[in-house]
């Protein structure tokens, strides 16, 4: 098992405050897929990823079809995908990934809490090399399946890390392949619980408690902005 693992490992207790948080965010990246890919699920993949990870979320029905419904409403704003990336108190390297229908209101709004922690916020891929950013998916065992074997299968469709979390088998690929292995899990009645894309620090920092802190309170404002999706570092859990 390798870094992925350990980095998924120690965030696992780190996840959205509550449940409406969950259901809200997405609520948004369900939207955003449906606006971009067509309402229907079973000809639009990245749709047909994101019900399933609501439904293992145990997001109500109607909030999933009321998401996809404001794709084709006409006063709906539209949402934009923007990652920002910066420095958090003691050299912290932050990515916030963002989806907002006013970008202006958005980034003034994570630079003021950079900024109040004596932080910074950088240009656009300025921690692109301290990063990489992987596909995950999260499936249900199979029986008669070997892992070991499936792994070296799945390594032609960008797969590289395989193991077993739990009850579920999780595989990390290379952002890019997402595509290509979920067609795959899905041509080969693979049950996917749920799927989606993280980005793994390639080095981590250690800081001390009173450090740590500093910087965790920072990753809580930018975790209770409405138009923060997910929030990625580099500090040693």
């Amino acid at each position: 098992m390798g870094r992925a693992f350990e980095f998924r490992k120690a965030r696992k207790l780190k996840r959205w405050g509550n449940m409406s948080r969950i259901f809200t965010r997405l609520g948004k990246e369900i939207t955003i897929a449906a606006k971009s890919g067509g309402t229907d699920p079973d000809g639009n993949p990245r749709l047909r990823a994101l019900i399933q990870n609501a439904r293992a979320e145990n997001m109500p029905k109607e909030n999933i079809e009321r998401a996809i419904k404001r794709a084709i409403e006409k006063e709906q704003n539209d949402y934009k995908e923007i990652a920002y990336e910066g420095y958090g108190p003691h050299g912290i390297a932050i990515v916030v990934d963002t989806a907002t229908d006013n970008p202006t209101r958005t980034v003034a709004n994570i630079r003021s809490y950079f900024s109040k922690v004596g932080g910074s916020l950088g240009t656009s891929g300025c921690l692109g090399f301290m990063f990489d950013h992987k596909s995950v998916f999260r499936i249900k065992p199979k029986e008669n399946v070997d892992l070991d074997e499936l792994e070296l299968e799945l390594i032609d469709y960008g797969v590289d890390e395989l193991f077993t979390d739990e009850n579920e088998w999780v595989a990390y690929a290379t952002y890019e392949s997402y595509g290509g292995l979920q067609k795959y899990l899905e041509s080969h009645t693979f049950e996917i619980i749920s799927s989606g894309f993280e980005r793994i620090p390639t080095d981590t920092k250690t800081l001390s408690e009173e450090e740590q802190a500093g910087v965790e309170k920072l990753i809580e404002k930018l975790e209770d902005d409405d138009d923060v999706q997910s929030v990625w570092h580099n500090m040693n859990l």
